[in-house]
């Protein structure tokens, strides 16, 4: 079977000549537009339009005109757009960039620590080129992956990125592709994957043309952000083909390592076989014949296990889903917030069941959504869930911009961060969260089209019930600058020390084998809601065993432990004090103890 290629877009045939493809059923006529000049295509299948022009054209840069309309079009499959949305595509050679990672084959999922990062916002430049500079200190970190928010075109210079219009083109104000591809291999030689954030259940809308050129979208759905893509109309399988070759152009022409499928739940398609299933099916054959492991992980509020159940399961085959159960249940105990969907949660329990079970909710009735809600998924390895404590959405959303070490004692942020990285899940830590970084990260934008920002503003202080000025105005610039990181602060003693508890955290769950294996069947948790602890208990098939016990409460508790027998090593504590792990025990207020064996 032959490897993909993206025979779509702008392409150099190996003469030098330019060879133009794209799909238009909605077209009579098109036209590649270069410097003025006008260059008819022909229609050689239903709705294709190709055209091959000589290498001494010395195209450079193009747009499509459609019949007779005088306003030009982005073409769909655009590899660079280094004037924005708003600018013609230029013809880019994919084959150009020398990677030197040919070393690099990926690392089993299970040793994935996801680090999100906005690129925007990561550095003062705000590009790909200058994340390079910050690998070693992820490295440092103990992270083996990092997670880039969504980096395709959008409109403007500042935008959370899921609001862009041109799926293939990596943001010119980031870089561009070669950029990318810079920062790629240069993560690869550090031996850290790389994960792309993508949107495939709709597009923004500000010069968007993909309406133009065939049936994109439909309106028998709906989404929260614009309209549905088509995944199950009429011409629909055109649609799919374009999603599915945008997942393997960033898998092969990139070397991205796996991509996290933002809002699945907002897919909508009832074909015999979901676009999902195909989508998978076609990213690990495709990695397979590349000789790399590559991943696909997927965002859903539905918890439900179809998402991560194999083929042969009737599922869609996806390797691991994002687990909000887990950040809900630890943020809602710690913070006692029981805003909006906060409202299903605030115990131990909650916690207990999401790091035993992984859903929460998996069959009960959901008060915030008043039914019964989620399936059962503690039948699935720990591997495929991604557990966090803070991520883009719950910082910038659910607390407006303050990040959760901001709302808690450095005590209780310590604990939380205990739990995710001693849980089966796969942990995911936000940009500065391993020093508490004392910057918010707010929602912004930039768009282009006074009408769509003022839409977007209005939209958004009406969604929070915000005061109407310009502090909660996502166009306002201050909003994004406000955000940077600010790597200053690791000057200070307090986030100095914060990074090295991180750093000590991390080493041992990439050390110790009882920490980082996934079956459920080999943690155990116990608790007392009423006084405020918590045990987990973990084992592996080697023997490796850990102990995490946490106290909540502001009061020294004393607190009964499984037999253990052996000799036992306390490897960290939330507040350096040692602890005698004999059952009973008791535990100073506010802390928790690792112990392993």
């Amino acid at each position: 079977m032959e490897q993909w290629k993206l025979n779509y877009g702008a392409n150099l045939l190996e003469n030098g000549d330019l060879h133009f493809k794209v799909w238009a059923p909605l077209a009579k006529t098109m036209f590649v537009v270069s410097e003025r000049k006008e260059y008819p295509m022909t229609c050689t299948s239903e709705g294709v339009f190709e055209l091959t022009l000589p290498q001494s054209y010395k195209i450079k840069q193009y747009r499509y005109k459609i019949n007779d309309n005088a306003r030009l079009c982005t073409d769909p499959v655009s590899r660079s757009l280094p004037q924005g949305v708003n600018g013609p595509t230029a013809v880019y050679d994919p084959h150009r960039f020398k990677w030197t990672d040919t070393h690099w084959k990926g690392i089993p999922l299970n040793e994935y620590i996801f680090y999100e990062l906005h690129v925007g916002l990561f550095s003062s430049q705000g590009t790909f080129e200058a994340i390079i500079d910050k690998l070693k200190y992820l490295k440092d970190l103990g992270v083996t992956a990092i997670e880039l928010m969504p980096i395709i075109e959008f409109p403007g210079a500042r935008n959370w990125g899921y609001d862009g219009v041109s799926l293939f083109a990596p943001h010119h104000v980031y870089g561009g592709p070669d950029a990318l591809k810079h920062l790629i291999d240069a993560c690869h030689k550090e031996n850290l994957a790389v994960v792309l954030d993508v949107v495939y259940n709709h597009l923004g809308p500000e010069q968007n043309f993909l309406s133009q050129f065939g049936y994109y979208f439909t309106d028998h759905y709906k989404t929260p952000w614009g309209q549905a893509i088509n995944y199950d109309g009429p011409y629909s399988d055109e649609v799919r083909k374009f999603i599915i070759n945008n997942a393997l152009y960033w898998l092969t022409e990139f070397h991205i390592d796996a991509l996290r499928l933002d809002a699945v739940h907002a897919i909508y398609d009832f074909s015999a076989r979901h676009i999902l299933e195909e989508l998978s099916e076609k990213f690990h054959e495709q990695a397979r014949l590349l000789n790399r492991k590559a991943y696909l992980t997927a965002e859903s509020d539905l918890n439900d296990v179809k998402i991560i159940k194999s083929k042969k399961q009737d599922g869609y085959g996806i390797d691991a889903q994002w687990s909000d159960d887990f950040h809900h249940a630890v943020h809602a105990y710690l913070t006692k917030s029981d805003r909006e969907y906060f409202a299903d949660f605030g115990s131990l329990s909650d916690i207990a069941k999401a790091i035993t079970d992984g859903f929460v909710y998996d069959g009960k009735v959901s008060q915030y959504r008043k039914r019964i809600f989620g399936s059962i998924s503690k039948n699935f390895s720990g591997e495929k869930f991604v557990h966090c404590i803070q991520n883009h959405d719950q910082v910038g959303n659910a607390t407006l911009g303050k990040r959760l070490g901001n709302l808690l004692t450095e005590e209780q942020y310590k604990i939380a961060a205990m739990l995710l990285m001693a849980a089966p899940g796969l942990p995911l830590l936000f940009m500065g969260q391993e020093w508490n970084a004392e910057t918010e990260f707010l929602y912004f934008t930039s768009f282009e089209d006074e009408n769509l920002a003022k839409s977007v503003r209005e939209g958004y202080q009406k969604e929070f019930n915000l005061d109407h000025t310009d502090t909660f105005d996502p166009q306002n610039e201050q909003r994004f600058v406000g955000s940077k990181l600010n790597w200053n602060e690791l000057k200070l003693d307090k986030h100095e020390q914060l990074l090295g508890f991180f750093k000590k955290l991390i080493y041992l769950r990439k050390t110790i084998p009882a920490m980082a294996n996934g079956p459920k069947d080999m943690v155990s948790v116990n608790f007392s809601e009423e006084e405020q602890w918590l045990v987990m208990f973990r084992k592996d098939e080697a023997k490796s065993k850990i102990l995490l016990i946490a106290n909540f409460a502001d009061t020294a508790k004393t607190i009964s432990t499984p037999l253990l027998e052996g000799t036992w090593k306390q490897d960290l504590s939330s507040n350096d004090s040692q602890l005698d792990v004999r059952s009973p025990t008791i535990v100073p207020p506010t802390s928790a103890f690792l112990f392993s064996k």
